[in-house]
């Protein structure tokens, strides 16, 4: 006889979903309150060493925009600064957009090993963690999201004003100060059972030294001066973290906040379209959670999602696969009734 079918969540989506025999069965369901002998979404504290890290992958960055009005003005900034951070900000910032958020997270297409292990190097420069990490958190904030259980909610402290300033403050970068792991086990099987994704997770740390230090070697390179080195390591390297970092948890603040809501989400998730340009597309927020694993976020007219010209381009030569591109039948299910403003 058998068995009736049970609900699970698929740790790409983050929704409930049919069980299937998947090697990637053992999932995060919906609610802090699982089932008896459920993996805990946490794995223990961090050690001192990783939490060390943490405040210097947030705090020293963030200094180095705090001065870098002063340390700019009148001398130390040029074209060539400006187009190496550039350069460095593009391949970082979609190596999160496309490949740590709706690649390696979502599943919202198949990518060839090439363009898999890239993916992974290019989001470990965005210096937010290795990847496994990086994507057992998403995954816990998707099955939890704007709940008990959600790392990073900026409603977990009520909806009065000073509640939503701590709130903003928690979703923004207070989370990260917090000591407990997402279990990856739970939420990143799939990822843990991948050698070349294990393999660069535990190199994260050099992909880190080169994305912090790599454009100060460009910038002494191109302009054979040690100014230039020096130049171009503060702008292209420490800033250009700082403001990746900034547009990165502004969809986790803002977009969770304030902002258009057309589409039917089961949190408050919402399209805030000032950070569409720097965060690739990634502030169409609102139609990421009502259906997370389309590899396009901005469906109405007039929204630019870069992430998703990249993986059209990817798919165009033949390194990504079966793209979860959204069509009318999709769109129609999560359509609302009226966009809502704010919350």
């Amino acid at each position: 006889m058998t068995p009736p079918e049970t609900a699970v969540a698929d740790p790409r989506a983050g929704r409930a979903a049919p069980s299937a025999p998947r090697a990637t069965a053992a999932v995060p369901e919906e609610r802090p309150a699982a089932r008896a002998g459920a993996k805990p979404m946490v794995s223990g504290r961090r050690g001192l060493p990783a939490q060390l890290a943490v405040f210097g992958f947030v705090l020293l960055p963030l200094l180095a925009v705090v001065v870098a009005v002063p340390f700019a003005w009148g001398w130390g900034l040029g074209w060539t600064d400006i187009a190496i951070a550039f350069v460095f900000y593009v391949i970082s910032g979609m190596g999160v957009t496309v490949g740590f958020h709706r690649y390696f997270t979502h599943g919202a297409f198949k990518a060839n090993r090439p363009l898999k292990v890239l993916l992974a190097i290019a989001g470990q420069m965005a210096v937010q963690g290795p990847v496994i990490i990086w994507v057992a958190d998403h995954r816990r904030h998707h099955a939890f999201s704007d709940r008990e259980g959600d790392p990073h909610s900026p409603w977990m402290f009520g909806t009065s004003v000073p509640a939503l300033a701590r709130g903003f403050w928690h979703a923004h970068m207070g989370w990260l100060f917090h000591r407990d792991n997402t279990n990856q086990e739970r939420f990143a099987p799939d990822l843990l059972a991948d050698r070349d994704i294990v393999r660069q997770d535990r190199i994260f740390w050099v992909w880190t030294l080169v994305s912090i230090f790599g454009p100060g070697l460009v910038g002494g390179l191109v302009t054979w001066s040690w100014q230039g080195a020096l130049t171009a390591f503060f702008w292209a390297g420490l800033v250009r973290i700082a403001l990746l970092h900034h547009v990165t948890w502004s969809v986790n603040s803002i977009c969770h906040m304030i902002g258009e809501r057309p589409f039917s989400a089961r949190d408050r998730s919402a399209n805030f379209w000032p950070l569409a340009l720097l965060s690739f597309g990634e502030s169409w927020h609102n139609l990421h959670h009502a259906d997370p694993t389309c590899a396009r976020h901005g469906v109405l007219r007039g929204q630019l999602d870069i992430s998703a010209r990249a993986i059209w381009f990817f798919e165009r030569f033949g390194w990504a696969t079966k793209v979860r591109w959204p069509n009318a039948q999709r769109l129609a299910r999560i359509q609302a009734t009226a966009g809502e403003m704010g919350h």
